[in-house]
Parts: structure tokens; sequence; C-alpha cells
């Protein structure tokens, strides 16, 4: 493992020179590549596991780096299948590199799936939010290397949405894939601090812990936009669609679209419902192969609301989940009573979020409800925090 001596000397040395630069923990490699020396290692990765512009299994690979096993999240391990399509297990065309599915049926690697591993590095890019699906994936990750006792080593990235929390907390009745955990809609926390969270707060079966460690970046302020290199999944595209990601999601559970099916998801939002109801902008889904199979309102003209021409500044400086756009939505609805299915109360975590709405409950009135609750994981999550 000379090679690999020679590159963290190398490496080292160079960032001596950019000491005040974004160094995110895929890049701090001198300090996790001692620990992959004679060991056969396991990675949980998908498109935006890079450093720089090479992908992280070439770049362990390149190293001699026993990399036995890739494991690929929701959308992929090329992150080009759309949410909530089945994944099948396969290979890495480019390496041959067997890969393991964690979504769909197998969302927890099995006994047999990671034996002979000595540490699995989880290295995903995370936008923020209880229901984005990556933190599932870390949570069930945990849960197996607690069990086989595994090194988890964790490259911390930077949540584009970080500088807030804010929603309701997750009531135990509607845990799901979607949200796994008693924690807000936005949680404020990297995927490093998330896993030390999970670890922390004994959220794992029978209160087990995972062997955990966790490559920290460097000069990271989650205070300060990042606009992420790759896109997190198909549909979250730009910087505009990841700020608006936390408020827009709720219409997953909802008759309405949140523009899955054009060049604009979760920028826009609308129904053929809404038709007559004073909106001048309109759009049509359609069918884009790996990012809308089958969009809702497919080929149905919908009259809405367009959202990407927001500054993304201003949308990110307004600091919380937007209400406003669902409050608007419901009411522009013609048959309430079928605006919201049976998926909204897994999004939002709580019955009373659905009641509030349907009651006409204000948007300032419903966040005085969360505010005792968010004040609360505060301070649970204090602890936990890597960064100022």
């Amino acid at each position: 493992m000379k090679k690999i001596s020679l590159v963290i000397f190398l490496l080292f040395s160079a960032q001596i020179m950019q000491s005040q630069a974004l160094r995110l923990g895929a890049e701090r490699t001198e300090i996790y590549l001692p620990q992959l020396e004679d060991k056969s290692v396991g990675l949980v990765g998908n498109q935006t596991s890079l450093i720089g512009e090479t992908h992280l299994v070439d770049f362990l690979l390149s190293l001699g780096v026993n990399l036995k096993t890739i494991f690929s999240p929701e959308h992929g391990f090329r992150g080009n299948v759309e949410a909530g399509a089945h994944i099948q297990h396969g290979k890495d065309v480019r390496t041959g590199l067997p890969i393991v599915s964690l979504y769909g049926r197998n969302k927890k690697p099995s006994k047999e799936q990671v034996a002979g591993l000595d540490v699995i590095i989880f290295d995903l890019q995370d936008v923020g939010t209880r229901f984005y699906t990556y933190i599932s994936t870390l949570h069930y990750v945990m849960e197996t290397c607690a069990e086989q006792d595994i090194l988890l080593i964790v490259l911390d990235r930077p949540n584009p949405n970080g500088h807030y929390m804010d929603g309701p907390i997750l009531e135990e009745k509607h845990k799901s894939f979607v949200g796994m955990h008693p924690i807000p809609v936005v949680h404020g926390m990297t995927i490093g601090e998330y896993a030390r969270m999970i670890n922390g707060e004994k959220w794992l079966p029978n209160g087990i812990q995972c062997p955990l460690f966790v490559v920290e970046m460097e000069n990271y302020s989650r205070y300060e936009p990042y606009h992420l290199p790759v896109p997190p999944s198909p549909n979250l595209p730009t910087s505009q669609a990841i700020a608006l990601y936390p408020s827009l999601c709720f219409f997953e559970g909802a008759t309405v679209s949140l523009g899955r099916g054009t060049e604009t998801p979760f920028e826009i939002f609308g129904s053929p419902e809404f038709k007559g109801k004073g909106l001048t902008f309109t759009f049509t889904p359609r069918v884009i192969k790996g990012k809308s199979e089958n969009p809702p309102f497919k080929n149905q003209l919908c009259y809405g609301v367009d959202l990407s021409q927001i500054p993304y500044d201003s949308i990110r400086n307004e600091g919380r989940i937007n209400l406003s756009y669902l409050i608007q939505a419901y009411q522009l609805s013609t048959d309430k009573s079928k605006f919201f299915n049976t998926f909204f109360e897994k999004l939002a975590g709580t019955d009373s979020l659905r009641r509030q709405i349907i009651s006409g409950i204000s948007e300032d009135e419903i966040r005085k409800i969360w505010q005792p609750d968010l004040e609360q994981f505060a301070e649970i999550r204090k602890p936990y925090l890597l960064y100022e």
C-alpha cells in the first residue's frame, strides 16, 4: 500500500496551501485511507460520490484499495432512476463490481451481502429533509454494521438546507421509509451529524450502536450557501429545486403535480382542476425517460404557479418551509375531499397538518404549534453537531 501512503502525503501537502477552502469528507483522504489498508471494503454511493471529477470507486481502485461491493440507494448507483422505481441488483459496467440495491424489498444489507467486509464507506449527498430517503438508507446500513461489527466510515458532505430546522416532528405511528425517526421535516444536520445522532439516541433496534467514524469536512459552515455540483437525484436538478423541495414535496401526498414530467420539477405546481381559477401559468407533464416515466396528470394541461423564476437567494433566505403553496393549492381545489391521499401523513409525519389545512388554520398559527417541539429538538441535536 505504498501508493496510498504517497498519495496521502501529496494530498496533505497540497491542502496546506488551500487551508481556507471547503474540503469535503471524501477529499480528506489522509484521514480515511490508512483505515482501508489490508481491509475488504464496501461502498454505499451513487453519482454524487465524487472527489473533484473522479468517482470515489475509481479513485479507491486506482490506489489498490480492496473494494469488493457497491451498495446503491434510491435512484440507483448512477442516479438515473426516478423516485419509487424498483432497482435491481447488478454490476457496474465500468469496474465489474457487484452492485447491491438498497431500495425496494432489500432496504437493509443482509448478512450475506456484507460477508467478508471489514469496512463500509458511506458517501451520499443528502438534501436535509426527513423524507429524502438517503438518511433512511443510512439507518439500515448502520443497523447491519452494528449487527455484524463492521466499521462504517461516513464521508461528510454539506447540507444545502442545513441553515434551518422546520416542520412537525415525526410521530411513531407514521414511521416509514420516508420518515424513520422523531425529527422535524427539515433537521439542519449533515449526514455525518445525523449518523452520530442515530447512534447517540439509540434509534437502532434494541439500542445497538454502530462502529462509526465520521470524516468531517474542513471550513464548512451550515449557514453558507452550497450549490451541489451533481444533482442528488433526477428530479432535483437545480439549487432552486433543492431549496423548494422541503415545501413542495408535500404535494406527493396530494392531487397536485409538482412538476414531474417537466424541465422544472419541484419548481412549479398545478393541476387540471385549477382551470378557471385565475392562474395564467400552464404546463403539461410528459414522460421523461429516467426522470418521470409516469408523472401525475401525464399529457394533461395543468394550471398552476411558477416558482422557478424566484431567485435562489430569496428562497434560501426565507429559511423555513413555505406552507402557503400547500394552503393555496387546497383552497383552489374543487373537490377538497380528494385533495389529500394516504401518503400525506407519511410525509408530514403527523395527523395534525392535514386537519389544520382543512380547518383553515393560518400558516402563522401552524408554525406556533411547531415551535415547542422544534426548540426541544434543537437541544437534543446539540451534542451531535460537528460544525459551528
